[in-house]
């Protein structure tokens, strides 16, 4: 679908210059670093289900890390949008439906990230009290 989206913005807008194909690298950064994130924390709280402690831990970690990234994504693009020399790239219902699918995506691997948190540290009071 967002292939379509592309294709569709490239024949009809022309959308070829760099500062385009800038953003469409950007937002597909956001959406892969934040999407492998979630897979990542949802493996995490599979893990400490399973009484791994130290894999669910590593897992947070790795799931952490690539969130880390896709929201430098997207603090960089904030910060370019927001500068004097920015020059309007979103000049499509396309494009602004890729950013807010990007934006949607980064809110609920941060969700999950706090919620694989809480539930590997209920694990581990669980196990702790040899309840699990």
């Amino acid at each position: 679908m967002v292939k379509r989206l592309l294709n569709k913005l490239e024949r009809s807008w022309g959308v070829k210059n760099m500062q385009g194909k800038e953003l469409e690298t950007t937002l597909f950064e956001i959406i892969a670093g934040v999407g492998s994130a979630r897979s990542l924390y949802i493996e995490a709280i599979q893990a400490a289900r399973g009484k791994d402690m130290d894999k669910a831990n590593q897992l947070l970690k790795e799931g952490q890390d690539a969130f880390d990234k896709g929201h430098r994504f997207h603090a960089d693009l904030m910060r370019d949008v927001s500068s004097d020399e920015h020059e309007q790239v979103l000049k499509s219902d396309a494009w602004v439906m890729l950013l807010m699918h990007a934006e949607d995506q980064l809110m609920s691997a941060e969700a999950f990230g706090i919620l694989a948190e809480e539930f590997i540290s209920l694990y581990q009071i669980m196990l702790d009290k040899g309840v699990l």
